[in-house]
């Protein structure tokens, strides 16, 4: 998996390319997570357009993150999940837990809505 991370509006955008199955793939997002949120950032998007599979292990990964950025008062948003992530976070009932955007400009709206 591919992690790329970059701060715009004081949001945190995390853009994922490829599968997210947890372990040594995860660390560079969880380290850039851990890093924004020492510095004081408290809202993160993350584009899942291009992750083309998750597995319980990622799912875990992505309500870490989400239980961090709230611990801090901030929020998480999931940017435009593709069909097979979508249908699993429904299965899941985890669309009833993840805010999920269309693009970076719903999400930057609907994290600052939450504050």
């Amino acid at each position: 998996m591919k992690t790329e991370s970059a701060v715009q509006d004081d949001v945190l955008f995390v853009r994922l390319v490829g599968d997210l199955i947890g372990s040594p793939d995860s660390q560079p997002l969880l380290q850039a997570v851990n890093d924004h949120l020492g510095e004081g950032t408290i809202y993160c998007a993350i584009d899942l357009s291009n992750v083309r599979f998750i597995n319980s292990t990622g799912i875990g990964v992505l309500v870490s993150i989400l239980t961090k950025f709230r611990n801090q008062g901030g929020e998480l948003v999931l940017i435009n999940p593709s069909e097979l992530v979508r249908k699993l976070l429904v299965i899941t009932k985890l669309d009833a837990i993840f805010i999920i955007a269309t693009d970076d400009a719903s999400a930057v709206e609907q994290l600052k809505a939450t504050t």
